[in-house]
């Protein structure tokens, strides 16, 4: 079953301004979104998502990647990067995810921006208007928190009960003003191992 897609959305915002100081350095920060028909959507519970993520997944994936890359210019230049799903009400949460726990979707995304990190995500249920949070971090370090950011946006008509809607976020640069550290300092102060943070 190829994927239905109804719309995109591509967003572009830059916070020049933080705390009444002018940034040193500008935050760009990127969405690109699909509002797709939930292949899944009226069939009761399926039992095997398989057939349908194996369609849909590459195409979203190659798709969003595309809007973002474009938009940005060079996956070299984007520093941090994320994912999310919203389902509609006629949907499950597990179908959002569906689309997005992929490698067959993330991978597109990841090689493009030759990135390191896994992708951060949340995948939700909504209704139309619903607000799509993609939280960002480092592309090639975990640890880094001045990239420990989350873009929120909506699409005023989706996702509509049978429809899902995909997106991918991206940043050029860290949030301004940054002044928390990073995570490898409360680590050296706590006295604990970089590669087992819990000491479990």
């Amino acid at each position: 079953m190829a994927i239905q897609i109804r719309k995109t959305l591509l967003q572009v915002e830059s916070v020049l301004i933080e705390g009444g100081r002018a940034a040193s350095q500008p935050l760009t920060l990127y969405t690109a979104a699909a509002v797709v028909t939930n292949p899944w959507a009226g069939r009761g519970y399926v039992e095997d998502l398989r057939p349908e993520i194996h369609a849909a997944a590459p195409v979203l994936g190659e798709l969003l990647t595309k809007m973002i890359i474009d938009a940005v210019g060079s996956g070299d230049i984007v520093e941090a990067y994320g994912k999310a799903a919203v389902v509609g009400l006629d949907g499950e949460l597990e179908h959002a995810s569906a689309l997005i726990h992929t490698l067959r979707f993330g991978n597109h995304y990841r090689e493009a921006v030759r990135a390191k990190s896994y992708l951060a995500f949340c995948n939700t249920r909504g209704g139309a208007n619903a607000p799509i949070m993609i939280p960002l971090m480092d592309k090639n370090d975990e640890g880094r928190r001045s990239h420990y950011l989350t873009i929120q946006t909506a699409v005023p008509d989706a996702p509509a009960a049978n429809e899902i809607v995909v997106a991918l976020g991206a940043s050029v640069g860290g949030r301004p003003h940054h002044r928390i550290g990073d995570r490898y300092q409360d680590l050296k102060e706590m006295g604990r191992d970089v590669g087992n943070p819990a000491a479990v």
